[in-house]
C-alpha cells in the first residue's frame, strides 16, 4: 500500500465534543483521552525517580503504542498502565478526577505547566523526542483554541471521565481497535482480535493525520500477512467511511477500502474504491510532487495495470485484456520499462491458449533481472516451474529452477516467496505422486512457521501458501487413513482461515473432498450427492467427476458414462491431463461392469501414454493396476502378475492406504487365480499366500472404513479357507461377511467383477 502523503489532512471540525485544532496547519487536536496521556507523561516526569528499572522499562515499552494508537476509553487506558505499574495508575485516575471534577482554570494550570518540562539546563523531556513532539504538538494544539473550544474540550473531559465510572461491569477489552502488538503482557494476547464496537466507532470522531497514517498501515499490514487479526470486513468498512467522511481525498483510505472489498468478493466496491484511489492520487498532486510532470502519467498506466488485474481476479478476462493494453500503451509513451515488465507478466496469466506461452514468460523473466526486478523475477520462475510440471518435466529440472529462485530470495530477503517456493515443491511432488516428498516439504514449511500466533512482520503464517500446505497436508493423513488428525488440521484451518477470507475457499474444496471420500468408503452415496453440489461450487471440474463417481457407485451406468465423456471432452480442451487421465480409468471401469472387457483396453493403454508422458508416476502406477485386472479378467493371470510388480512398489510407498489395499486385493486374486493349473501342494501354497495378502488388504481396508471392499475381502477369504479344508476360519469369515453384507446395499454386481 503506498504511503499516506504529507499532503492530506482532515477538514477542520467539531464532532462529539472533539475539538480540532488544525485550522492553522496543525495536523492533530486535543481530545480528552490524549489529556489522560498528557497527565500520564507529567507523573512520570513527576514521579520517574521511585520506578524500579523492570517498571520504567515497561512503561516505556507502553508509551509508543499508546501515542500512536486510537483514542481508547479511561478505563482501558487504566488497565494497560496497571500493567506496568500499579501506582502509577492511581495516581493518574486520581489526577484526571480532580481535573474533571475541578474548574476550567485546573486545565487552563494544567496546560501551564506542562511547558516546565522543557525548561532547566537538564529538562525531563527533550524537544525532539517522541514524547516532547507530542507535548510541543499537544501544547501547540492547546493555545490555538478560542475561549469556546476549550470550554467544550473541558466539557468532553467530564464526559469522557464520567462515561467510564457509569459502565463499571463493561468488559473492557470489548471496546476499541485492534490494539498494536507492542502491548506488554495480556494487552498483547488479549486485545489484538478485539473488533470494534458499533458505538466506539460513532463516537470516536475523526482520527488525526498521523493516526490515521497508524491504523491504515496497521490494518494494510494484518490484510497481507493475517487477516484474522484485522477488523472484520463491516467493522473495517464502517472506520474506513469515517475516515473518508472528514477527508473524502483521503487516497490511502480509498486504497484499503478496495483491499477490504476483495475480501468479500465485491466486484462493484472493490472496482470504485480502486478508481478513487487514483483520483485522488491526481486531485492531490501527490504524484505529481514525487515524481515530476511525469505523475500524473505514472497514475494513470498503473491505474490501468491494477485494474486488469482486478478484472483478472474476478475472471472479467476481456474488460483486463483491454485494461492491459491500455496500460501498455501509456507505458510505451513514457518509456516505463518497470510497468511494461508487470504488465508483461500479467499479459502471460490472461494469453492462456497462446502457444508461445512459455516462451513469453521466459522473456519477462530475463527482462525482470536485467532491470533489477528480483520479486517479479522469481514470481515467473515460479510460474514457469508449474507450466513445465503440468507439461511433463522432469522433477530434478524443475527443483533446480526452483533452487535458482531460492537464490534470488535468500539474497534479496524475500520471505513472503520462500513460503511460496516451498508450498510450490509441495505441489509439485504430489503432482508427481511422491507423498512422502510433498509431506517433507509441507513439514519444513510449518516448521519455519510457528502455529502460535506472532507479530505481524516476524513471521507470515496465515499467507496462501500456509494455507496450501496445511491443505496438503491434511489430504495426506486422510488417505492414510488418520482422519481425526485430518479433521484437526481443518479445524485448524476454518480458525486461521475464517470463511470470509480470501483463502478459505482452499480448506473448503479439501474439506469437502475428504468427507465425500469417507462417505463413498462407508457407501453412503445420498450423503455424497449434497456433497457434490458443495464440491461444484468450489470447483466445477472435480464437481463433475465426482457426481460420475456417485452414478457409477449407484450402478447408473449410462448417466455416469454420458458425464464421463462430456467431462473427458472438457478436461482435453483446458489440457487438465491429471484430470483426463482419471476419468478415463472411470470409462474403464464402466466397461468391466458392463463385461467389455477387451473395450477398457484401448483406454486403459490411453491413459497409461499419457501419465508416461507427463511422468505422473503415481496415476501411471495406478493405470497399470488396472491393466493387470483387466488381463486376469480376459484369462491371463501369470501375465496380471508379472505387471503386477510394476506398479506395487510406487503404491505402497506412496499410496494411499485403499489403494494399498485394492492393490493386495488383486495380488491375491491373480495368485488364485494362476494357482488353477498347479500341483495341489503348490496350489495350497498360493492360497496360504493369497489368504496373508488378504489379510494385509483388509487391513487397509478397515483402516478406512470402506466396508464394501471388506465385505468382498472376507467373502474371498471364506471361499479359500473352504478349499484349504479350514472350517472354523471359513465360518468367522462367512460370519463376518454376513453381518456386512446385512448391513450394506447388493447392487447385483459380482464380485469378482471390479477392481476398485
Amino acid at each position: 500500500m503506498a504511503s499516506v502523503h504529507e499532503s492530506l489532512y482532515f477538514n477542520p471540525m467539531m464532532t462529539n465534543g472533539v475539538v480540532h485544532a488544525n485550522v492553522f496547519g496543525i495536523k492533530d487536536w486535543v481530545t480528552p483521552y490524549k489529556m489522560a496521556l498528557l497527565v500520564l507523561l507529567s507523573e512520570l516526569g513527576r514521579t520517574g525517580a521511585q520506578f524500579s528499572l523492570l517498571e520504567r522499562r515497561r512503561l516505556n515499552r507502553l508509551l509508543l503504542p499508546l501515542l500512536q494508537g486510537p483514542d481508547m476509553t479511561l478505563s482501558r487506558l487504566t488497565k494497560a498502565i496497571e500493567e506496568s505499574c500499579p501506582h502509577l495508575a492511581n495516581s493518574v485516575q486520581i489526577r484526571i478526577k480532580l481535573m474533571a471534577e475541578g474548574e476550567l482554570k485546573d486545565m487552563e494550570q494544567f496546560f501551564d505547566d506542562l511547558s516546565d518540562s522543557f525548561t532547566g539546563t537538564e529538562p525531563e523531556v527533550h524537544k525532539t523526542c517522541v514524547v516532547g513532539l507530542f507535548l510541543r504538538h499537544m501544547i501547540l494544539a492547546y493555545n490555538k483554541l478560542s475561549f469556546s473550544q476549550v470550554y467544550k474540550l473541558y466539557t468532553a473531559l467530564q464526559q469522557y471521565f464520567q462515561s467510564d465510572e457509569k459502565k463499571p461491569g463493561v468488559d473492557e477489552t470489548e471496546m476499541e481497535l485492534t490494539n498494536t502488538e507492542e502491548l506488554e503482557g495480556k494487552m498483547e494476547k488479549e486485545e489484538l482480535d478485539v473488533p470494534l464496537r458499533e458505538e466506539e466507532i460513532s463516537c470516536s470522531g475523526p482520527l488525526s493525520q498521523k493516526k490515521a497514517e497508524y491504523f491504515l498501515s496497521q490494518q494494510a499490514s494484518l490484510l497481507k500477512n493475517d487477516e484474522t487479526k484485522a477488523l472484520t470486513p463491516a467493522s473495517l468498512q464502517k472506520e474506513l467511511n469515517n475516515l473518508l467522511k472528514f477527508n473524502p481525498d483521503f487516497a490511502e483510505a480509498h486504497y484499503l477500502s478496495y483491499l477490504n472489498s476483495l475480501r468479500v468478493q465485491d466486484v462493484f466496491s472493490s472496482t470504485h474504491s480502486l478508481l478513487h484511489y487514483f483520483d485522488r492520487l491526481i486531485l492531490t498532486g501527490a504524484e505529481s510532487k514525487s515524481n515530476g510532470d511525469e505523475g500524473y502519467g505514472r497514475s494513470l498506466r498503473y491505474a490501468a495495470l491494477n485494474l486488469a488485474a482486478l478484472h483478472c481476479r474476478f475472471g472479467h478476462y476481456q474488460q483486463a485484456e483491454l485494461a492491459l493494453q491500455e496500460a501498455i500503451r501509456i507505458a510505451q509513451e513514457s518509456n516505463d520499462h518497470v510497468c511494461l515488465q508487470h504488465c508483461l507478466s500479467w499479459l502471460y496469466i490472461l494469453e492462456q491458449k497462446r502457444s508461445d506461452r512459455c516462451i513469453l514468460l521466459e522473456h519477462s523473466v530475463n527482462k525482470a533481472v536485467h532491470f533489477g526486478l528480483p520479486y517479479l523475477a522469481s514470481l515467473g520462475i515460479q510460474s514457469l516451474v508449474q507450466q513445465r510440471a503440468f507439461a511433463g518435466k522432469t522433477a530434478n529440472k524443475l527443483m533446480d529452477a526452483l533452487k535458482n529462485s531460492d537464490l534470488l530470495h535468500w539474497k534479496h530477503s524475500l520471505s513472503e516467496l520462500i513460503d511460496i517456493s516451498i508450498a510450490q515443491k509441495t505441489a509439485v511432488w504430489s503432482l508427481y505422486g511422491r507423498s512422502t516428498m510433498a509431506l517433507q516439504q509441507a513439514q519444513m514449511l510449518l516448521s519455519m512457521n510457528s502455529l502460535e500466533a506472532v507479530n505481524v512482520g516476524v513471521q507470515q503464517n496465515n499467507t496462501e501458501s500456509f494455507a496450501v500446505v496445511l491443505c496438503h497436508l491434511a489430504e495426506l493423513h486422510a488417505e492414510q487413513g488418520c482422519f481425526v488428525a485430518a479433521s484437526e488440521i481443518l479445524k485448524h484451518l476454518k480458525e486461521r482461515f475464517p470463511p470470509h477470507s480470501q483463502h478459505a475457499q482452499l480448506w473448503m474444496l479439501f474439506d469437502q473432498k475428504i468427507q465425500f471420500d469417507r462417505a463413498m468408503n462407508d457407501g453412503k452415496y445420498q450423503v455424497d450427492d449434497s456433497l457434490v453440489a458443495g464440491i461444484s461450487a468450489l470447483n466445477s471440474t472435480e464437481g463433475a467427476y465426482r457426481k460420475a463417481i456417485v452414478l457409477k457407485a449407484q450402478n447408473q451406468m449410462s448417466e455416469a458414462y454420458k458425464l464421463l465423456q462430456k467431462l473427458l471432452i472438457h478436461c482435453q480442451k483446458i489440457k487438465n491431463t491429471e484430470m483426463v487421465i482419471s476419468v478415463l480409468l472411470s470409462i474403464a471401469e464402466l466397461y468391466w461392469r458392463s463385461s467389455c472387457h477387451t473395450i477398457a483396453l484401448p483406454v486403459l493403454l490411453q491413459a497409461l501414454a499419457l501419465s508416461r508422458e507427463y511422468r505422473l508416476q503415481y496415476l501411471a502406477s495406478e493405470t497399470v493396476l488396472n491393466l493387470a485386472f483387466s488381463q486376469l479378467i480376459l484369462g491371463i493371470p501369470e501375465q496380471a502378475l508379472n505387471i503386477l510388480h510394476m506398479a506395487i512398489e510406487p503404491i505402497l510407498a506412496h499410496g494411499a492406504v485403499l489403494d494399498k489395499g485394492c492393490a493386495m486385493f488383486l495380488v491375491a486374486k491373480c495368485q488364485v487365480a494362476s494357482a488353477a493349473s498347479y500341483t495341489p501342494e503348490k496350489k495350497a501354497e498360493a492360497l496360504e499366500s493369497a489368504i496373508l495378502n488378504l489379510n494385509e488388504a483388509k487391513t487397509y481396508f478397515a483402516k478406512v472404513d470402506c466396508k464394501e471392499q471388506l465385505r468382498d475381502v472376507l467373502y474371498f477369504q471364506a471361499r479359500l479357507f473352504h478349499a484349504l479344508g479350514k472350517t472354523q476360519e471359513r465360518n468367522k469369515c462367512a460370519m463376518l461377511f454376513r453381518q456386512l453384507h446385512q448391513e450394506l446395499p447388493a447392487h447385483g454386481v459380482p464380485l469378482i467383477n471390479a477392481f476398485k
